[in-house]
């Protein structure tokens, strides 16, 4: 039963960001064109509201569904790791023109195409995690 609420939740999500036009690659190509304020406004929205939930959860000691505590780790401090991965994430947004979430809401809506961008996201992720311990953070 909470698989399929999560299910339900990501298609609610999948719908919205379709919706709003977050998948969409004129609007991202906008964006980095720095001609509209539509997905800085929708990138903004979400900062704030992660922002005030994390609060939230810190601040009333929230539990998970499963009554869990939620343990919210303190991120590393540090420039570069932060500045060349911005930078990584940022050229493969541009290129492909979505960025994780979207993608997904892409393939929903009949974005065959983008079946290629996930599979090379899944398998540069694996890649990833197999040489973290060698790379500098």
């Amino acid at each position: 039963m909470k698989n399929l609420i999560f299910l339900l939740i990501g298609v609610i999500f999948g719908i919205t960001m379709f919706k709003s036009e977050a998948a969409s690659w004129f609007r991202i190509y906008e964006m980095f064109q720095f001609q509209s304020f539509h997905m800085y406004g929708i990138i903004g929205s979400a900062l704030l509201i992660g922002a005030v939930g994390i609060q939230v959860i810190k601040r009333l000691d929230l539990k998970s569904f499963s009554g869990e505590t939620i343990e919210l780790a303190p991120k590393t401090k540090g420039f570069n790791r932060y500045m060349f991965g911005g930078i990584i994430f940022g050229l493969g947004w541009a290129l492909v023109g979505a960025c994780p979430g979207p993608m997904f809401s892409l393939l929903g809506a009949g974005f065959g195409s983008i079946a290629v961008v996930i599979l090379f996201s899944v398998l540069g992720t694996l890649v990833y995690g197999m040489v973290m311990k060698k790379l500098p953070h």
